[in-house]
């Protein structure tokens, strides 16, 4: 077997930059035992969008409690043909009951000869419940930077408000497909439609350069 190749200065500050996100989001769900009328605490993150068009919003308060209804999250992954990593999510799907936090992983795996780098979208469908559905840690819109044979685990927090049962536009839906696509800058994603299609974000998305 080959073995991995030695720790960088950058592989460690992207392990680290990981470890925090992942503590963060750790730490929301074990205030959240025992406790389901608690709120989750607000996030300062690099992810808030407006949950226009399916796209997720971010930053809101958790909901009071959580109700009995219970929605399946299913997990969608894609990557830019070019972009040489395996990304996927840890586990396919999840039960989650609506006002209470979920935290799934996905994982990427570099295959490729160089370092490289990605930058992720998202997406949640169908559509209509982009405004219910709250992240409140994520690694989109951030640059992801792995060095040959490097893998890491991306963790995502994120709990769907109670209200989703109410409206009569989604009350009847019982499953929500959360979609994260790889590339390798925005501009790709730009010019493959993602950012159009995720929505208009606020907050600390940077810009395709011209």
């Amino acid at each position: 077997m080959t073995p991995k190749p030695e720790a960088r200065p950058q592989d460690a500050g992207l392990a680290r930059r990981n470890r925090r996100m992942l503590a963060g989001a750790m730490t929301v769900v074990a205030g959240m035992v025992g406790v389901s009328f608690a709120a989750v605490p607000l996030y300062d993150l690099f992810c808030r969008v407006t949950g226009y068009n399916g796209t997720p919003m971010i930053g809101a308060a958790a909901a009071p409690g959580a109700g009995e209804r219970v929605l399946t999250i299913r997990f969608n992954a894609n990557t830019q043909p070019d972009l040489p990593w395996r990304f996927g999510p840890v586990s396919p799907t999840m039960p989650l009951r609506v006002g209470e936090e979920g935290v799934a992983f996905y994982r990427a795996v570099s295959t490729g000869a160089r370092p490289s780098t990605g930058i992720s979208t998202y997406n949640v469908t169908p559509e209509v419940v982009g405004k219910y559905f709250h992240k409140t840690a994520c690694f989109c819109f951030e640059e992801q930077t792995l060095q040959p044979g490097q893998d890491v685990d991306m963790p995502l927090a994120f709990w769907v408000d109670p209200a989703i049962a109410q409206d009569p536009n989604t009350r009847d839906i019982r499953t929500i497909t959360v979609s994260y696509t790889f590339f390798r800058s925005l501009n790709d994603a730009e010019r493959a439609g993602a950012l159009a299609s995720a929505g208009p974000h606020v907050g600390r998305r940077p810009n395709p350069t011209p």
